[in-house]
């Protein structure tokens, strides 16, 4: 979308940062209207914010129909350079980054702002340690008209909430998303979710769990909460704060004896078009990954009737003498005893019979 130069205000005498709005070759009119309104609203966007950890904009100056923003110069790199020169960070370098980027972002949202592209290429580290957010080229206001025509997506794939995918409206909760994904590659060195291909990376963001953590230490439970994907069991503001403060004040976690070596260096994430028939497929794939869920859900439901179906059938029936023994205890004997009781009044009667008669 620009060029970002690096110039001297000769007014003031300051060092400021300038950023040209870009036209690729073979644009049409419309499309660079497009991305002449998309300039003017990160400038409005950010002409809104008064942070410490927001760059600031000084001014818009408008040349042939282009415009170029004038911008507070920040002494830093980006936390991508950072990772990708010196490899991954400690948890609580990390720590104090995320919380300069949450202060960042709980001001936007206060002014109803969506950033819609936290990532470490966007997130400028000072030499002290201290972050601030920059680049709201595609944030916008909350009940704005979109400037995204026939239903496509712009973003970063590897660092773009589930919902964003799925086509719902921007809110809050897909920042804090982005900025949990965001604290996961600074201290792995590799984005969560990347595949290399966006299609693919987007359709591990939907479907599939972030890679396991093995730098993370104490930081662990701070991303995963941020990278819930269900936006109402995500961490809010709060709990995050409260999460990367524990984290920042506690002792340094060393690394296992066992821990890999740092991952190579990944590509910067680029800003990537989601066109309308990409959402169709993605959503179409996601199903399918949903379908073979319930599949396999139903299948593993069979397997358990029929094993318990066959131990049934496989249990020896009770053993035939028991039962009869069970009747001769109950019958045969009350009525032996019953005949013995018969004979032994029949022999006192014929006693009786033969005394009276004077024969006995």
């Amino acid at each position: 979308m620009g060029v970002v130069w690096r110039a001297t205000d000769q007014v003031l005498h300051r060092q400021v940062a300038i950023k040209e709005l870009t036209f690729g070759f073979g644009l049409t009119d419309e499309e660079r209207g497009v991305l002449r309104e998309r300039t003017l609203r990160e400038a409005r966007a950010a002409a809104r914010l008064d942070h410490p950890c927001v760059t600031t904009l000084y001014d818009v100056v408008e040349e042939d129909g282009k415009p170029w923003l004038v911008l507070e110069h920040v002494d830093a790199d980006s936390l991508q350079s950072l990772v990708e020169h010196g490899g991954p960070i400690s948890a609580r370098a990390a720590a104090r980054i995320g919380l300069d980027v949450l202060s960042a972002l709980e001001a936007a949202h206060a002014a109803g702002i969506v950033h819609r592209d936290v990532k470490p290429a966007n997130v400028l580290v000072e030499r002290d340690g201290h972050a601030c957010l920059t680049d709201f080229g595609i944030a916008t206001s909350l009940g704005e008209t979109p400037l995204t025509t026939q239903g496509a997506l712009i973003g970063s794939p590897s660092f773009m909430s589930p919902e964003r995918l799925h086509g719902d409206e921007p809110a809050p909760p897909t920042d804090l998303w982005s900025l949990g994904a965001t604290l996961y590659a600074a201290v792995e060195g590799r984005p969560p979710f990347s595949r290399g291909e966006p299609m693919a990376t987007a359709m591990a963001v939907v479907s599939e769990d972030p890679a396991p953590m093995v730098r993370a230490g104490p930081l662990e439970a701070v991303v995963r909460g941020l990278l819930a994907k269900d936006p109402a069991r995500r961490s809010t503001v709060a709990q995050a704060r409260e999460g990367l403060t524990a984290v920042l004040a506690g002792a340094e976690t060393p690394l296992p004896a066992s821990t890999p070596p740092p991952p190579p260096p990944q590509p910067a994430e680029s800003v990537h078009r989601f066109d309308p028939a990409d959402l169709k497929q993605l959503a179409g794939a996601s199903a399918a990954v949903l379908g073979s869920v319930a599949r396999d859900a139903r299948d593993q439901a069979r397997t358990l009737v029929e094993r318990r179906r066959q131990t049934v059938a496989d249990r020896p029936p009770p053993a035939p003498h028991r039962r009869w023994r069970f009747k001769k205890r109950w019958v045969l004997v009350p009525v032996v005893t019953a005949l013995v009781l018969v004979l032994a009044v029949l022999g006192g009667l014929v006693w009786l019979v033969l005394h009276l008669t004077g024969l006995g």
